[in-house]
């Protein structure tokens, strides 16, 4: 470790869908200081939608900058790095990291043909996010751009390059384009979408499990963030994983809930539930011994940005915050929103139908209902699809009697008590709601040897602030409601899917 003993802060740095983050920790996992920059997402088709990789670059430092001012400490206390990032967020780029296109981020969805095909031809399920769809929408319809792109990787993967020069990958995001970490790529998932020579193209020379020493980071990039050249940087992940362990999950027995742009529910299991052929849970892709069954909503908090956009700014400079004031005009409508039901399907579905497809709605809208009614009735579908995921754990015999959970959600106690209500859970919420970076200050931790393991390191250094308890009489209430959630896909599904259809004919 350069500089000796006066290293004493972790770096956590969390690539998220809206921004980067940068969080600074004490080896006990407290926060010193949290600074966040913004980057565009450009959706240029429904469903479609992409960032500019010079846009994390520029905003890391950004964050890194902030975080160091506001922690009032100098780049030569940072003891080690590690970053997560989104997942399935699909970078074409040269092996000088040059792009050759936008990033195809997680939530794009244009690859649903592609992932159907797949599921056809050979009986694997690859969501339309996913690598190996991706990439065979890419060679069928930009050609040029698949065939000049020297390396095929994911944002973390990108980002770990630009941090260190090194070009790797690690089976904590792999997993998703069908690597396993025992068997390598899977070639009849590459050989059906006639997509076999992207393999060559993967940085597959060198891979790392989460809370590996990757590398040093370079003098190039230390110049251009601020900090000192050789800090040492561990292997992150994907942000849901890592936000898994700054949740304090480490065992089977706790769902862990990331809420952001989408939410992504967590469970360690020793053997996979929820998708039986594995691709993407593991093993070992988390915690060595353990799957990481998960199952997602595509979008959660990125309605809400969108309703704060468009519908909300006339309240963008009141004191109490935008989301501040909308959750208290929410909190005066009563459950169930004055009728209004929201379907949360935004940009299409991930669990528990697997459906690229469809759209979100508002049911019930009549010329009485105001923007509080909307933002209430937006809180409730969230929440009914959170519940949808939780049932898909129920469904394989996980008793899921509370979750933790973090994320922008956990900032809105309104919200996350509807949470408790609709699922009848306890919610716990951990000190630290920014769970993403502070898991990857334990991953710091573990590769430093601070603690023995990354398990040891969760215990130490995760500790929870608030609980929210369901009220039986509203659960009941919500229960209602969710059975005509439950009820919507199966009765819209094919009216959706011809809508989809005729827009895309006439666009």
């Amino acid at each position: 470790m350069p500089g000796g003993s006066n290293r004493d802060i972790l770096m956590g740095i969390d690539g998220g869908t809206g921004s980067i983050r940068v969080g600074l920790y004490d080896f006990t996992g407290k926060c010193l200081a949290f600074s966040s920059a913004d980057y565009p997402t450009v959706h240029a088709h429904p469903g479609w939608a992409e960032q500019n990789n010079e846009d994390w670059w520029k905003g890391l430092r950004e964050a890194v900058k902030g975080a160091l001012n506001k922690a009032d400490v100098g780049k030569e206390r940072i003891a080690a790095i590690a970053a997560d990032t989104t997942c399935t967020s699909v970078v074409l780029c040269m092996k000088d990291g040059t792009p050759v296109r936008p990033c195809i981020i997680w939530m794009d969805v244009r690859a649903q043909k592609e992932a159907d095909e797949l599921l056809e031809k050979t009986g694997e399920f690859y969501s339309a996010e996913w690598m190996p769809p991706k990439l065979a929408w890419l060679k069928r319809n930009e050609r040029e751009s698949y065939d000049r792109a020297e390396v095929f990787c994911e944002y973390q993967d990108w980002l770990t390059f630009r941090l260190t020069g090194k070009w790797c990958m690690n089976i904590n995001t792999a997993c998703n384009w069908g690597y396993d970490v025992n068997k390598g790529f899977s070639a009849k998932v590459y050989d059906a979408l006639d997509i076999p020579e992207a393999i060559a193209k993967f940085p597959s020379e060198r891979v790392y499990r989460v809370a590996d020493r990757v590398g040093e980071l370079s003098a190039e990039a230390a110049e251009f963030l601020g900090l000192e050249a050789g800090t040492p940087i561990a292997q992150g992940g994907v942000d849901s994983s890592i936000g898994v362990l700054g949740m304090g999950v480490n065992c089977p027995g706790r769902i862990a809930m990331i809420a952001g742009s989408s939410n992504l529910a967590m469970a360690l299991n020793e053997r996979p539930l929820l998708n039986p052929t594995g691709s993407n849970n593991g093993p070992d892709n988390l915690l060595r011994g353990y799957y990481t069954d998960y199952v997602a909503q595509s979008s959660t908090g990125s309605i809400l940005k969108w309703f704060r956009q468009e519908f909300c700014k006339d309240l963008e400079n009141k004191e109490t915050g935008v989301y501040r004031q909308l959750d208290e005009e929410a909190r005066m409508v009563p459950l169930g929103s004055n009728g209004l039901l929201m379907l949360d399907y935004f940009q299409g579905n991930k669990h528990p139908y697997y459906d690229g497809n469809v759209r979100g709605m508002f049911y019930g809208l009549s010329l009485s209902h105001t923007r509080s009614d909307m933002y209430r009735a937006i809180l409730e579908g969230v929440a009914f699809g959170t519940e949808r995921m939780l049932d898909g754990f129920r469904e394989k015999g996980v008793e899921v009697n509370e979750i933790n959970i973090a994320g922008g959600t956990a900032n809105s106690g309104l919200w996350l008590q509807i949470h408790a209500d609709v699922s009848n859970v306890r919610v716990n919420v951990p000190s630290d709601t920014n769970a993403t970076c502070l898991g990857c200050a334990i991953v710091c931790a573990a590769m430093l040897g601070i603690y023995p393991s990354l398990c040891e390191a969760v215990d130490r250094m995760v500790r929870y602030e608030r609980t929210y308890v369901p009220d039986p009489i509203r659960h009941e209430k919500y229960r209602k409601l969710y059975q005509l959630y439950k009820e919507l896909y199966p009765l819209m599904k094919d009216w959706m899917h011809r809508e989809h259809e005729t827009a895309e004919e006439i666009m």
